[in-house]
């Protein structure tokens, strides 16, 4: 495996400012990736307590299910004896999601033993999985390359209720008939029957999307000894009742420094995340599996499309007696997750960057830190066919990027476009409207009022000429369609949809190409945090 580092074009002003450890961003974060920022907050740490047990017997309980390696079981008792965490999370996609959801939980991994050398003490990585998320059209669906086409490829079954991941039963005989399909696009290889077969097991013994996902991903990372937690798992719940009052005692006050500190982002030219509410409580209700957003309205929070309404005191009463029926949103999530993990560090990408910006007040309100917030890695992989393509072009990863290679396409088109014949079509078209013009001025002189019944037939006149032009054109580009899919190649398969490619296609597009060893590769590679990491596979 080869691996070679690119600047990519700024995208997400913010990140880049933020990773450029420009000035202006450090108001908004308590750490600004200096040498000794773990050794700092490794030290504040030892300051809080934390439920160790509970939490490590929490995490054996829900990973139980899924298979427990040894090397998660020795995590887990590390957990248990106070050991600190690097934490990353994401929803429960198909297929594990998107390919950034494995970046997370590499980076998770690779940081968290690096950590564990440099300080000196044991580092667990744990994953967060927010089950508790209800956006299943977020979910439910990946993308294929087939013949020569991006595809969407979803779980057809639609429910009209906004049901959390972790609550949202799947159909086993439709999920598997996407799954197949998805394998089908793949094309099959060396690889895909062993793949499969673990994919549908996986499938078998599931009830939610949650499940599958957490299935895979322990398929993927237990000999790395990956910990994982569901956000809407009940035990867990459970340890945050006293973590959920405090969120509600404190509610108010979080969402109008939250909201200011929005503002102030916005201020500097950064683009608002979160479209912050002063008036939200930053908890949802959760309701037969789906969750409801409240509001503070006279002193009571509320949803009325719900209809919802609760005190103060019976949000409270709640949180003590039923903490499962409250849910995080993205304001109270990072805040819940440091009150109940020992978090040395979390791994996010772009996106939660731009929103955790947002939320220093917020932990300040319930005087904590806000952890070190480390991006996650990012990366684009490069097969040996697309590697060919780009060599046979002249190209790098990098043209591609910054547009050179669809300026070559595009120089490409118009050296075999047929210009005789275009010219010959636009000196038809210019008789044609001539003509046309003559026969107005002619039947004008007549007294004749035909104007519609001309401009109808001149512009059908027009249209057949376009048509025919396209029909040329067509016929063209059949005769050099092996150098033009070429470039759509390496398009489709580096940014597809003019993106990233972490962000459309899934990890096992490529553990079908490549095998298992697809992940064991990217484990050894000596990646760099700060800047896109092209890997040749």
């Amino acid at each position: 495996m080869k691996l070679e580092q690119i600047q990519l074009p700024v995208t997400n002003l913010l990140y880049a400012d933020y990773m450029a450890t420009k000035d202006k961003t450090r108001e908004f974060f308590e750490y600004h990736q200096q040498a000794n920022d773990f050794e700092m907050r490794a030290q504040y740490l030892k300051t809080r307590t934390y439920q160790f047990n509970k939490l490590a017997q929490a995490v054996e309980e829900y990973m139980e299910p899924f298979g427990i390696s040894d090397q998660v079981r020795a995590n887990i008792n590390l957990l248990k004896d106070g050991a600190y965490a690097v934490v990353g999370g994401q929803q429960a996609g198909i297929l594990t999601g998107p390919l950034y959801s494995v970046h997370k939980a590499i980076t998770v991994l690779l940081l968290a033993k690096k950590q564990s050398e440099e300080l000196q003490r044991p580092i667990v990585p744990i994953f967060w999985i927010a089950g508790e998320d209800h956006d299943i059209e977020e979910i439910n669906h990946t993308y294929t390359l087939a013949d020569g086409q991006l595809k969407k490829r979803a779980y057809s079954i639609r429910n009209r209720k906004k049901m959390m991941a972790s609550k949202t039963v799947f159909d086993k005989a439709e999920m598997e008939k996407t799954i197949l399909q998805i394998f089908a696009d793949f094309g099959e290889t060396q690889y895909t029957n062993d793949i499969l077969k673990t994919v549908q097991k996986a499938i078998q013994h599931s009830l939610t999307f949650t499940d599958l996902f957490s299935s895979l991903m322990n398929d993927l990372f237990k000999q790395y000894g990956l910990l994982m937690i569901d956000a809407a798992n009940e035990s867990f719940r459970q340890l945050e009742s006293d973590y959920f009052i405090r969120l509600i005692e404190n509610s108010e006050l979080i969402a109008s420094e939250v909201y200011k500190k929005e503002q102030q982002l916005v201020s500097l030219g950064y683009p608002m995340p979160i479209q912050a509410n002063e008036n939200s409580v930053n908890l949802f209700y959760v309701q037969d599996g789906e969750r409801h957003l409240l509001e503070w309205e006279n002193g009571y929070a509320k949803n009325k499309a719900a209809q919802l309404k609760f005190s103060k005191e019976q949000l409270i009463e709640i949180a003590k007696e039923t903490p499962y029926y409250l849910s995080n949103n993205v304001v109270t999530r990072p805040l819940m997750q440091e009150m109940i993990l020992p978090v040395l560090a979390f791994v996010g990408g772009p996106g939660e960057l731009a929103y955790w910006a947002t939320l220093k007040p917020a932990f300040e309100v319930l005087q904590l830190q806000m952890p070190i917030f480390t991006p996650r890695m990012q990366f684009t992989i490069v097969t040996r066919q697309v590697a060919s393509i780009l060599a046979d072009q002249g190209l790098t990863v990098e043209d591609v990027f910054n547009g050179k290679s669809t300026v070559q396409l595009d120089e490409f088109l118009m050296r075999i476009e047929d210009k005789e014949a275009n010219e010959m079509i636009a000196t038809l078209q210019q008789m044609i409207l001539t003509q046309y013009e003559k026969l107005r001025e002619h039947l004008q002189l007549q007294s004749l009022n035909l104007n519609k019944v001309i401009s109808k037939n001149e512009l059908l006149h027009m249209q057949q000429f376009d048509y025919l032009q396209q029909k040329i054109s067509e016929q063209v580009k059949r005769k050099h369609d092996t150098q033009i899919k070429r470039f759509e190649k390496i398009h489709h398969e580096l940014r597809p949809f003019n993106g990233l490619q972490e962000r459309i296609y899934n990890p096992y597009k490529y553990i079908n190409e490549m095998g298992r060893s697809f992940i064991d590769q990217i484990m050894t590679t000596d990646m760099e945090l700060c800047q896109h990491n092209v890997l040749y596979v």
